[in-house]
């Protein structure tokens, strides 16, 4: 990783730290309005969206396909989240994936960071946001994600990263001042749906990198420590059912039980019912049967 990538990633998660910290003053004061809070959940919902089903399941789990605009529109949507270019962001979960909590893992909480509890906190250091100024561990994009890097489209886009994450900031400004209908209403929903929206997404984005493979519960036979943590499940749109993905890389759907609510995988339904995507991957009730183990932990 070069230096200009390290300082890049530095002020990519303290700037919207400093924000977290700031926005404790200004709830404090009431300095947020129902349009700020419109603006942030509808922005987080988003981009968290092109997070999950762009970035994650079809992107880098090729778990469905679909049209070539809904493609373009969910990588400019997860690009949006501000967690990397698309390219960057796929390689290193497929080299996740590869290496899930052995040596070469980009952000494995358990390998390499000692024992007792210091080693723990160690460990789930790196995994939430350590990993970021790792010189080691960040996947070659030309092994793996050779496919995007043969897509113009993504390629574009992955270039265009930088400008685009001045594009996350400037919408919810826009929008607050056109709803608004003053330059404090714009500063306001650039803070709250802006900062904010990019603070809490990033933290529940690597809180499945970091809590789900340390707590949670587990019933499938992996090599990892994978873990399902069902409070985190609704605020990443059904990603934290971390262990069944890790079981079924390649499903559609995280939720594997009725009760494990999967915002994500109740899309993709609804865009197979209307035919936006197809070749959805399923697991079947005798597949996950066959990997079961003897109790759930």
């Amino acid at each position: 990783m070069t230096r200009v990538e390290k300082i890049g990633n530095l002020f990519g998660v303290s700037g919207p730290f400093a924000g977290f910290l700031l926005s404790i003053y200004l709830l404090w004061g009431s300095y947020v309005t129902t349009r700020d809070i419109v603006i942030l959940v509808v922005g987080y919902f988003l981009t968290c969206l092109g997070i999950s089903i762009g970035f994650h399941r079809l992107f880098t789990h090729r778990s469905y396909e679909t049209y070539r605009p809904i493609r373009y529109t969910l990588a400019l949507l997860g690009t949006l989240a501000v967690q990397g270019p698309v390219i960057t962001w796929v390689a290193d979960h497929r080299k996740h994936h590869n290496f899930s909590d052995q040596e070469g893992d980009p952000h494995s909480p358990h390998v390499g960071h000692g024992v007792g509890l210091r080693g723990a906190l160690r460990g789930l250091w790196h995994a939430h946001v350590g990993w970021l100024w790792a010189d080691q561990g960040h996947a070659d994009r030309e092994k793996y994600a050779k496919d995007l890097l043969a897509d113009r489209g993504m390629v574009w886009l992955s270039k265009l990263f930088l400008p685009l994450v001045g594009v996350s900031l400037l919408i919810p400004f826009a929008i607050g001042w056109a709803w608004g209908g003053t330059l404090g209403a714009g500063v306001q929903a650039l803070f709250w749906g802006g900062v904010m929206r990019i603070f809490l997404l990033h933290h529940v984005t690597w809180s499945v990198n970091s809590v789900c493979h340390f707590f949670g519960r587990r019933r499938f036979r992996v090599k990892d420590e994978s873990r399902n943590v069902w409070w985190l499940a609704p605020f990443s749109l059904g990603e934290a059912w971390h262990h069944n993905h890790h079981a079924f890389p390649s499903s559609a759907f995280h939720g594997l039980k009725p009760w494990e609510i999967d915002i994500s995988g109740l899309i993709i339904r609804g865009m197979h019912a209307l035919g936006l995507v197809w070749k959805v991957v399923r697991i079947s009730p005798e597949l996950q049967a066959r990997k079961l183990i003897t109790e759930e932990r």
